[in-house]
């Protein structure tokens, strides 16, 4: 199982295939694809000291060949993934789970909000469900709006609740942005919206192209979305409220565009950036 491992990771790195949807380096993204077409658990250490059989053998090695060829993110090929150490489902349908506000789950926004007064989060923008999910595992006395514009999305995300047995507090909902919600109101609004801008999506390596372009593009200079959630989260925020936004590597342009707004950028202990923290009072500041 090693030598098929290594020999799996010299191939990928000889192709230059890019890396950054799940790992990010060769040797996790070959044993992930190795493990995977021998149906063996990440889990087990011992798993890299087994003989391999030759059926098994040509197996891994067409998986890993698939994925220089065409450039299909290693998640997509396995159908699985891991974010704020849970497991979700994930296809094509959805954005690849990835972004750092995990971190944030996992300590419960803290120091920001007191964990316990927290009875109502909402995730904008929700894909395979794994925000949402996430923080209904972390808040278990919360309720989570979990929003979309892509029923394709919703429908990954449906597999994800079910997966969790999340379906009492965990509620789907096709909106675009806050349309369908109404008058609601809630104590934290997350969000990794679409804030890829025209010029940087050109020139993203070939394997964003498998990854929905409507969870990806947001106009011109990546502000599309973002600037919905900036105008129209304070009305649906209750007092001392929380927004926590991912906008990547658009964070210069967002600070230009919204020069009024005291954003308070966070870093991360597992890397990552580009997100921001507002309370529901700031986002009341007017320019």
């Amino acid at each position: 199982m090693r030598a098929l491992i290594e020999r799996g990771a010299r191939r990928l790195r000889r192709a230059r295939v890019f890396f950054g949807h799940g790992t990010d380096n060769a040797w996790d993204e070959a044993a992930a694809l190795v493990l995977h077409a021998l149906r063996l658990p990440h889990s087990d250490a011992t798993v890299y000291n087994r003989r391999v059989g030759a059926r098994d053998e040509q197996r891994a090695e067409e998986l890993i060949t698939r994925r220089i060829r065409e450039r299909v993110p290693a998640v997509y090929l396995t159908g699985q993934t891991w974010f704020a150490g849970l497991s979700f489902h994930v296809d094509p349908r959805v954005l690849i789970p990835r972004s750092p506000i995990a971190e944030l789950i996992e300590r419960r926004f803290a120091p920001w909000i007191d964990p316990r007064r927290v009875r109502r989060i909402l995730d904008v923008g929700t894909g395979s469900g794994c925000i949402a999910i996430a923080c209904a595992k972390a808040f278990p006395r919360a309720r989570v709006d979990a929003v979309d514009i892509s029923a394709d999305a919703l429908e990954v995300a449906a597999i994800n609740v079910r997966r969790h047995r999340l379906g009492r507090r965990v509620r789907l909902v096709r909106s675009d942005h806050f349309s369908a919600l109404g008058p609601e109101r809630y104590d934290i609004i997350v969000s990794n919206p679409p804030y890829v801008g025209k010029r940087e999506l050109a020139g993203l390596p070939p394997e964003y192209r498998h990854e929905p372009a409507l969870a990806l593009a947001a106009g011109g200079a990546g502000l599309d979305s973002v600037r919905i959630i900036l105008e129209e989260s304070a009305d649906h925020l209750l007092p001392k409220g929380l927004l926590v936004v991912e906008v990547g590597n658009t964070e210069r342009s967002v600070r230009r565009a919204f020069k009024q707004l005291p954003f308070l950028w966070l870093e991360f202990e597992r890397g990552g950036g580009g997100v921001f923290l507002l309370s529901a009072e700031q986002l009341l500041v007017k320019g």
